[in-house]
């Protein structure tokens, strides 16, 4: 396993991050998995093992269901709390009360609590914002996070699924005021879906930012098991749940390319697909699942792939976005600021 730094915080995690979205099983996260604490502690048995220390994990996933297994697990296995970089979200609505889902101060603190009693823990290593609450201020939103990490509570503060002004407004609130700034961006990255390529990653670059990519199978539409002549596999998450929305055209080109590719060095689509995302630039470190022990082994053997530059040429070729205003006109503008 090999490790980054998370932007510039100084902070070490792996190239590979654990998510438990299939931890649980409750409610409207039935479709993704149903795995309770004796799997659970199989597959954090094997992340520890193969050298992960990066676990990813979110207070909706199964409404606290995901949180309390994880940190239950910590405990079963013994595992060295200081070894482990350990990160939650907030946003969602976790209850029935009114105030029960946001980015208030009220929200963020009582779902601080609340996390830090699932898990078991007495701090959250990296917490991540969950998503835009339009109704809530992004100044007071950002205070607040401040505020929530000199309780001790919290290590770093991170975001998920913003838009790129929405983001920079933060930082130049938090440059502003002098309060703690985001240190993290997770956002769905994959083959099928490069659209963070637009706005999010130059972001990252420019203010040294670490990303995630989550979901880079696509939701399991990279894993090999669809064809264009099956679209139902009977066993992925997608056959009911089929999400995140993707161009299933394209990627079935895509599937065409990495299927090629996995052949000519024995290696599956999903690893492929896997080690495209791994080796762009300013990717920090990417989430992957598991439902069971096999799937995670294959998963994290991705790591021993590289692809060559002319694969990753024929991969681009196929993936790559369409450009888009203003884009091309600032790589058509920018042409005259070379030096011969």
């Amino acid at each position: 396993m090999k490790y980054n730094f998370l932007g510039n915080t100084g902070l070490v995690v792996s190239e590979l991050c654990f998510g438990t979205m299939t931890f649980g099983g409750k409610g409207y996260w039935e479709a993704i998995g149903k795995i309770q604490q004796k799997e659970v502690n199989d597959l954090m048995k094997v992340v520890v093992d193969s050298g992960i220390n990066f676990i990813d994990t979110a207070n909706v996933y199964s409404f606290g269901e995901s949180e309390k297994l994880l940190g239950q697990s910590i405990k079963d296995l013994e595992l060295n709390r200081n070894e482990l970089v350990i990160a939650t979200k907030v946003r969602g609505r976790m209850g029935e009360g009114v105030n029960d889902t946001g980015l208030s101060r009220y929200h963020i603190f009582q779902s601080v609590d609340a996390s830090l009693k699932r898990l078991q823990l007495d701090h959250i290593d990296i917490l991540y914002v969950h998503g835009v609450d339009p109704k809530t201020s992004v100044e007071e939103t950002v205070r607040a996070l401040n505020d929530i990490v000199l309780t001790g509570k919290v290590r770093y503060i991170a975001i998920c699924n913003w838009p790129a002004w929405m983001v920079m407004k933060a930082i130049g609130i938090a440059e502003k005021h002098g309060w703690n700034k985001f240190v993290g961006l997770q956002y769905f990255y994959s083959l099928a879906g490069r659209d963070i390529e637009r706005e999010i990653l130059p972001l990252a670059a420019d203010q040294n930012i670490a990303v995630m990519p989550w979901s880079p199978l696509a939701g399991g539409f990279l894993s090999g098991k669809f064809k264009r002549d099956l679209e139902n596999t009977g066993n992925s998450r997608r056959d009911t749940f089929d999400f995140p929305p993707i161009n299933k055209e394209r990627a079935y080109d895509i599937i065409d390319v990495i299927t090629e590719i996995g052949k000519q060095h024995n290696v599956s689509v999903a690893e492929v697909a896997l080690a495209w995302v791994r080796q762009q630039k300013g990717v920090t470190s990417t989430i992957i699942g598991a439902k069971n022990v096999d799937q995670l082994n294959a998963n994290i053997k991705s790591i021993e792939i590289t692809i060559s530059s002319d694969d990753l040429t024929k991969i681009d070729e196929v993936s790559s976005l369409p450009r888009e205003y203003p884009a091309w006109m600032v790589e058509r503008q920018s042409a005259d600021r070379a030096l011969k």
